[in-house]
């Protein structure tokens, strides 16, 4: 006889995990609607209310990178309240701090205050955190076999929210008028709004809770790791061996780099997906600010040019359209043709975006279709590469590594984001896009050559 563990059956297979699935997908997609509302808002303002605030053009990327430094700070907190107490709590947490966030940035518009406008935007952050968390707390219960279309749909629902977000400017003006605060506060309180749903949604309706329920149906192991919701990284060769990292908690950055780092798959997806949001929110930030500049209009000046106004929240809903309308396609093909060479098609779309936006600056309708070829290049590294990253993990490691991996796409980010500034300041917004091309060949090459490398035995210390 064969001493060889006998397999078990994933738990995603079981009926009560496939009714529990369906009832996840449905309560996340929904909550993702409302709650992507805050970032389109941010994301489209941000930069304008920057320089104008600090009367600096060279802070044009601080609010977005202090959005992005919240989401990295929180990423792993967030999956240590994960591996705790279930997803529920995690995302819910960190949307009520996305509303505080929002009720800042308005508070900053009306007091004309620069710090505060930083603080609101990295507590937005957190809220940018749960939607990302949200894309893996629907893989928790998801069929092997359709763990990209399902991470994909959460992806997706982010749309309408997101798309919106940009385009409040004039709707929240309108309420901003009816209240009697300055015009660019509105669209931050209807973010705030769309943000109180999307938590009331998770809260009441995230039941059985995702990740609970795997554990549940797996059962407690032994030998797993505290805080961690399953097995600690097995040992190569012995399936049933778990090894659980020392002085490690599932809410740390060391729990997260050591089973990354022992699967060089996983650090494949880590960084596609890292340079990939990189590369995105650099030239994303700045666009608004070179469209301004295009315009001939000054910071101080806006309120006074609706046409400008309405032409860069245009622009940055395009984008965000190919960020997210397309990601259950980006899902289907992951599933289908293997993540990993989806999340490389990711990548070589957003060196096209980069030629675009760097041979034609002036040209309007290359600058457009080069943010529209960036969104749905980041679509396809982001879904794929987060597809790839669950795939090459156990459910007992995915946790802390999506955590982890979370912080780090959020740290590229808030890089990408202030070196943004200074660069096209130095250079302008073509030599900007030429310098986010060099980076995205890199993290492609990298990628690469992390997945032609063997599987590391795990770290036992």
């Amino acid at each position: 006889m064969s001493d060889a563990p006998r397999p078990v059956p994933d738990a995603a297979l079981l009926p009560r995990a496939r009714d529990a699935q369906r009832r996840a997908v449905r309560v996340l997609g929904a909550a993702q609607v409302f709650s992507g509302l805050g970032n389109g808002a941010t994301l489209s303002l941000g930069s304008i209310l920057a320089v104008d605030l600090s009367g600096a053009e060279s802070s044009a990327g601080l609010a977005n990178t202090a959005m992005t430094l919240g989401s990295a700070a929180v990423s792993i907190p967030l999956a240590g309240v994960a591996a705790r107490h279930g997803r529920r709590v995690a995302l819910g947490f960190g949307l009520a701090a996305g509303l505080l966030g929002q009720g800042l940035m308005v508070a900053a518009v009306v007091t004309r205050s620069f710090p505060l406008l930083l603080l609101g935007a990295f507590l937005v952050g957190f809220a940018a955190a749960v939607n990302l968390q949200a894309r893996f707390a629907v893989t928790d219960l998801s069929d092997p076999q359709h763990r990209g279309r399902d991470l994909s749909v959460v992806v997706w629902a982010v749309t309408v929210g997101a798309v919106l977000g940009p385009n409040m400017v004039g709707p929240g003006a309108v309420l901003a008028g009816w209240l009697g605060i300055n015009a660019h506060a509105g669209p931050f309180l209807i973010s705030a709004a769309g943000m109180a749903v999307g938590a009331a949604i998770i809260l009441a309706g995230l039941r059985p809770d995702p990740l609970l329920l795997r554990r549940e149906l797996e059962g407690a192991t032994p030998g797993a790791a505290p805080g961690t919701d399953g097995p600690g990284p097995t040992s190569a060769g012995h399936p049933g061996v778990t090894v659980p990292p020392r002085g490690a908690r599932a809410g740390s950055w060391a729990a997260g780099w050591r089973v990354v780092r022992a699967r060089p798959t996983a650090l494949a997806a880590v960084l596609a997906v890292a340079g990939a949001h990189a590369a995105m929110v650099g030239l994303m930030s700045m666009t608004p600010l070179h469209l301004q500049h295009e315009a001939g209009v000054a910071g101080h000046e806006l309120g006074m040019h609706p046409d400008t106004v309405v032409l860069i929240g245009f622009t940055i809903s395009l984008h965000v359209a190919g960020m997210y309308a397309l990601s259950p396609v980006m899902g289907l093909l992951s599933d289908r043709h293997g993540p990993a060479r989806v999340a490389g098609a990711g990548l070589a779309m957003l060196l096209v975006a980069a030629v675009l936006t760097g041979l034609f600056p002036h040209v309007h309708a290359a600058v457009v279709a080069g943010l529209v070829v960036l969104g749905l290049g980041w679509s396809a590294a982001t879904v794929a590469g987060s597809t790839l990253l669950v795939a090459a993990l156990s459910p007992g490691e995915r946790v802390p590594a999506q955590g982890f991996s979370d912080a780090v796409m959020s740290l590229a980010g808030a890089v990408g984001s202030l070196a943004a500034g200074p660069l096209m300041g130095a250079v302008g917004f073509a030599g900007l896009s030429a310098a986010l091309g060099v980076m995205v060949i890199l993290c492609g090459f990298g990628a690469a050559a992390m997945l032609r490398a063997p599987a590391a035995v795990p770290p036992r210390g």
